[in-house]
């Protein structure tokens, strides 16, 4: 069975101040859907509503269409992760992992085999919580959320204390569980290494959806794709080349920036045997439209916008 989450019109608000304002969006079964905003977007804020953990002032998001709270056993169906940190420090982690599985009726045995699967030797197993570093915490996490074989994974920020070869790692296992037919949620703000591993992007900022799709429609949309810029043996030659097909040219430095996609120009180029010496994407990275369109809450702008009140 394909299961999948659907966010409908949540809206959260905290007196004067809203966190979440009219969201929706689907992340489907089979995908790993990122969910990217600056800190204080409104990201972890909707992730505890889907969970049950904050009620909604409206809207509701469901899993398959039923509430959170309505799931029988909900472990075996939503695995969760929203804080490393949260586990009692006094317990080690194979107890974390050990009260988990007799809560959801588990055999002991998924223990080791969770442990197995995030690296967690059996003496760091043994070790209590407080002498865990973040990325042992964040490991542990995951295991506590994959340890009832779910089919739908909520993830906040799991890749934070990680080193490099623990963030491959986690890419891997999740991009793995997509192929498999699960549904991820992967929340974070740190875009390059969402970015390697979503079938959807998801972009919030100030509590409110400013785009979603796949990276490729994100940038189409906000009309970045299909430029590149180059640099060539013969620039004169290739500029009356790329005009005669009717794209626009313009001088770049020691090249061009193209009004075509880089496969256009290297075809061009090949038609009229110019050497190239330097073709690349020229169009406006997803960080940039990332940046771009939460600049409102990102906090260097907001210091910026407030020193220059203070100058004036």
């Amino acid at each position: 069975m394909y299961v999948m989450i659907k966010v409908e019109g949540l809206t959260r608000v905290y007196g004067t101040f809203t966190a979440v304002d009219d969201v929706s969006f689907t992340a489907e079964a089979g995908k790993v859907t990122g969910f990217l905003g600056p800190n204080g977007a409104g990201k972890s804020t909707t992730m505890r509503i889907m969970v049950g953990l904050t009620n909604p002032t409206k809207g509701r998001a469901t899993i398959n269409g039923s509430l959170y709270a309505d799931l029988p056993n909900p472990g075996r169906h939503v695995g969760v992760l929203l804080d490393a940190s949260a586990q009692h420090d006094g317990r080690t982690g194979r107890e974390v992992l050990t009260l988990a599985a007799m809560t959801m009726g588990l055999p002991k045995s998924r223990v080791d085999e969770m442990l197995e699967l995030v690296s967690l030797t059996p003496s760091e197993a043994k070790r209590r919580i407080k002498n865990y570093s973040l990325g042992m915490k964040q490991r542990l996490g995951i295991a506590h959320a994959l340890i009832g074989d779910p089919k739908v994974l909520i993830l906040d920020e799991p890749a934070n204390g990680l080193d490099p070869a623990g963030i491959r790692w986690m890419r891997g296992l999740l991009k793995e569980y997509a192929d498999r037919g699960g549904t991820v949620l992967l929340s974070s703000h740190l875009l390059h290494e969402v970015e390697q591993i979503a079938d959807e992007l998801i972009l919030i900022g100030n509590g409110r959806i400013v785009a979603e799709g796949t990276k490729d429609t994100i940038l189409a949309s906000q009309g970045t794709a299909g430029q590149s810029l180059v640099t060539s043996l013969d620039n004169e030659a290739l500029t009356v080349a790329l005009k005669a097909k009717g794209y626009s040219v313009e001088p770049v430095g020691t090249g061009m920036r193209v009004s075509a996609a880089p496969a256009e120009v290297g075809k061009a180029a090949l038609e009229s045997n110019v050497v190239l010496t330097d073709l690349r994407d020229g169009g406006a990275g997803l960080e940039d439209i990332f940046l771009q369109l939460t600049a409102e809450t990102q906090r260097e702008n907001v210091a910026q916008i407030h020193a220059e009140g203070v100058s004036a």
